[in-house]
């Protein structure tokens, strides 16, 4: 039996990206807090009071949307929403520290811009992983969290999750009094269409693009009413001038994101208490309002662009770019390198046949579920009427009442916690929500004993 087999950690995070690195920064934080107000004491501090930690990511580095890091994407949200600084406007983890640390901050400042590049922000994401790599193990993949051997949920404070390396091998085990499982997001498809060398999610797109020689992309669809959607289509017209792209669109066009002053408060720290805490009609009414705030929306900008050039190709007599609209996919079929799509259009449902050379689906994706990873555990956490996980404030699943560990969720909480539950616009707080939770609760059992 290795050591390994024997390491406690106070939290063990499942998936590592931009919400457990937040989770990771709060805790680091709430260490190096300890140790400034310790003063002589700190190293006592360290050793009673540190919330040790680990976490698990299944990529081999770190990556955020690496596939949609397009020339000159912009992020929706301000810099000032990063990991940090509506929790701690002093960190060092701020996106301000990064640009300083990197020799930008003049120059970003000149650029009078809130929205740093996709890819800038990346960076920043990268950087700060960088700080607390001592914490991740990459390449580790959970395949399973249950209760200790023998154990009872009311004798047992501490978890066991087996972990298999990038080639699929078991080996390691770890015990962990808290686990906060943030795996993301799931890539949705069209039904009945399956990925392949030719048919893309947006999730996909760039290493797929990649693969391809732009001379044998002569025809190619995105389909999707979204950001992501309009982007890539944006994107391949740029990149490929002797193409045609078609936009497949359920809708009558793009849709304008809702960013405005007031509409953008649903996404403030507060709004997530007046909808836990609302009423049906509450939470009803926040999504019939404010669902174009992110939801199958495009910014003003993308979708003037998009416009400017198919009115540009008008003028010079050529069809470039095409818009399929009121349109959805029913049904992929190959053809050797062709890709023939069955799309029903408009309001009388015709059926036509189209063949591309690659199909992009930018058609969002499925909330995280966690089910499959609980297993057995799984039988311990409350469901609501609909099947849905019952959630604390704090994001931990409510479980039978002798259960002393701690299972939190960075995701898969809307139906609780509302629009925010999975973006990076209250990443800092929820969080900072979560460490905190952690930290009262050890501080309890620590007083029971």
């Amino acid at each position: 039996m290795s050591d390994r087999e024997h390491e406690i950690y106070d939290v063990v995070g499942i998936g590592f990206g931009p919400s457990n690195l937040s989770l990771a920064i709060a805790l680091e934080e709430y260490r190096d807090n300890g140790r400034a107000n310790g003063g002589e004491n700190g190293r006592a501090h360290d050793q009673e009071n540190e919330i040790s930690s680990l976490f698990f990511e299944r990529q081999p580095t770190f990556g955020w949307h690496r596939n949609m890091l397009l020339p000159s994407a912009t992020m929706q949200i301000s810099f000032l929403k990063d990991l940090a600084t509506f929790r701690n406007p002093t960190s060092s983890f701020s996106f301000v520290a990064f640009l300083h640390a990197s020799g930008r901050l003049p120059q970003f400042v000149n650029n009078q811009d809130f929205f740093p590049t996709r890819q800038e922000f990346h960076q920043y994401l990268e950087w700060a992983q960088a700080r607390v790599a001592d914490r991740i193990a990459y390449g580790s993949d959970v395949t399973s969290i249950r209760l200790l051997p023998g154990a009872v949920p009311e004798l047992s404070d501490r978890l066991r999750l087996e972990v298999a390396d990038a080639a699929g091998r078991a080996g390691r085990v770890v015990e962990a009094r808290n686990v906060v499982v943030s795996t993301g997001l799931v890539p949705s498809m069209p039904e009945g269409t399956e990925r392949d060398e030719r048919v893309w999610h947006s999730s996909e797109f760039l290493e797929k693009y990649r693969r391809m020689n732009p001379a044998e992309l002569r025809r190619v669809a995105v389909v999707g009413a979204g950001q992501s959607a309009a982007e890539i289509t944006r994107f391949l017209y740029d990149e490929l001038p002797h193409a045609q792209v078609s936009a497949v669109i359920p809708s009558y066009g793009y849709s304008v994101a809702d960013d405005t002053p007031f509409a953008n408060q649903i996404f403030d720290p507060g709004a997530v208490d007046d909808y836990y805490f609302g009423t049906d009609q509450t939470r009803e009414a926040f999504w019939r309002y404010h669902r174009n705030t992110n939801y199958s929306v495009v910014d003003d900008e993308v979708i003037r662009d998009l416009y400017r050039r198919s009115y540009d190709d008008e003028v010079r007599g050529v069809e470039r770019l095409q818009f399929l609209n009121l349109t959805r996919v029913t049904g992929v079929k190959r053809a050797g390198v062709e890709t023939r799509v069955s799309l029903q259009v408009g309001p009388d449902a015709e059926v036509r046949e189209l063949e591309f050379d690659a199909l992009v689906c930018a058609t969002g994706y499925n909330g995280m579920e966690p089910t499959a990873l609980l297993g057995d555990l799984d039988r311990h956490c409350l469901r609501d009427e609909a099947g849905r996980y019952r959630m604390e404030r704090d994001y931990r699943i409510v479980t039978d009442p002798e259960m002393r560990c701690g299972i939190y969720l960075q995701g898969g909480t809307e139906h609780t916690h509302g629009l925010t539950s999975s973006l990076l616009s209250n990443i800092a707080v929820r969080s900072g929500e979560i460490a905190d939770s952690i930290v009262a609760r050890r501080a309890r059992k620590a007083d029971v004993r």
